[in-house]
């Protein structure tokens, strides 16, 4: 899955692994290469290519467990974590699987079409915004299917590991988007979980994520916190660093089906390398 092979098959050899994961039921994958503009040019590419673990994650519909590896000589940047904050990562849709728009200069009306599947039922048009100039746009989704796998994944993880969750979203802000998350969550934990989390003294709670940032800074650790996909992208690596090391964290993904990949807890150090070839061609 280099990035040469990837662009040589058109990404398809992305979606082969996919398949073969979902036959095999397990997958190991190694850190591989998201293209930018500069890599584009680097690798002679045909397109800047989307990120392969978006695209397994899509595929799988699975959750993203991040936890870290602890070691005692290894010191800590926020000296208050003693236990795990394992972060749980919704690893479908969302950003990662957007569709993109960029507004021309003449401007134009972008909007939100819903054609229903109901041929009773009349067609949804919303407003998005009304461009005057140049601009992008952006339109994403999730699923009701894949939103109540993820519930399931988390309460079962932080049981097994036998900790509360803390599961955090924008819902203030996106009052429909967030808001659906934060009901079937809460939906599932007093019909199939409530009563597992207090007989084991747990419990399950919802926070608004910039509230849940400033109480992870100085809490001791030892919960699950279960994030929306871009949330769970950019949290895991804190609070890897955090403990030390990003690259000291172990990154299962698992689906409600069953299918298991493991696969480098961080990205890349392309830009590190780049420096390193730098100086050496300075000597």
């Amino acid at each position: 899955m280099s990035i040469q092979n990837r662009d040589k098959t058109d990404d398809n050899v992305t979606i082969e692994a996919a398949e073969a994961i979902k036959i095999h039921k397990v997958g190991i994958k190694c850190a591989t290469i998201t293209p930018d503009e500069a890599r584009v040019k680097e690798f002679k590419l045909k397109k800047m290519w989307k990120s392969p673990n978006g695209t397994l994650r899509n595929m799988l519909n699975g959750t993203i467990f991040r936890e870290p590896i602890l070691f005692n000589n290894i010191p800590k940047y926020v000296k208050e974590w003693k236990y795990p904050i394992i972060i749980g990562r919704h690893a479908f849709a969302d950003q990662y699987k957007s569709t993109e728009i960029q507004i021309p200069k003449q401007g134009g009306k972008l909007k939100l079409v819903l054609e229903s599947n109901d041929k009773n039922s009349t067609k949804t048009e919303l407003l998005v915004h009304d461009f005057k100039g140049e601009g992008v746009g952006m339109a994403m989704f999730n699923t009701d299917e894949s939103i109540t796998g993820f519930a399931h994944s988390c309460f079962k993880y932080a049981l097994e590991k036998n900790y509360p969750l803390f599961f955090t979203t924008k819902n203030t802000i996106l009052k429909v988007y967030d808001g659906r998350f934060k009901n079937i969550f809460e939906e599932l934990y007093r019909t199939q979980y409530q009563k597992t989390f207090e007989e084991r003294k747990l419990y399950f709670e919802h926070r608004l994520i910039d509230d849940m940032v400033a109480y992870c800074v100085k809490s001791e650790g030892g919960y699950v916190w279960a994030c929306k996909n871009y949330d769970g992208d950019v949290q895991s690596d804190t609070v890897a660093q955090g403990y030390g090391s990003l690259g000291l964290m172990s990154s299962v993904l698992y689906s409600p089906e069953g299918f298991y990949l493991t696969e480098a807890a961080h990205g890349t150090v392309t830009r590190h390398y780049r420096v390193h070839m730098k100086v050496i061609l300075l000597k």
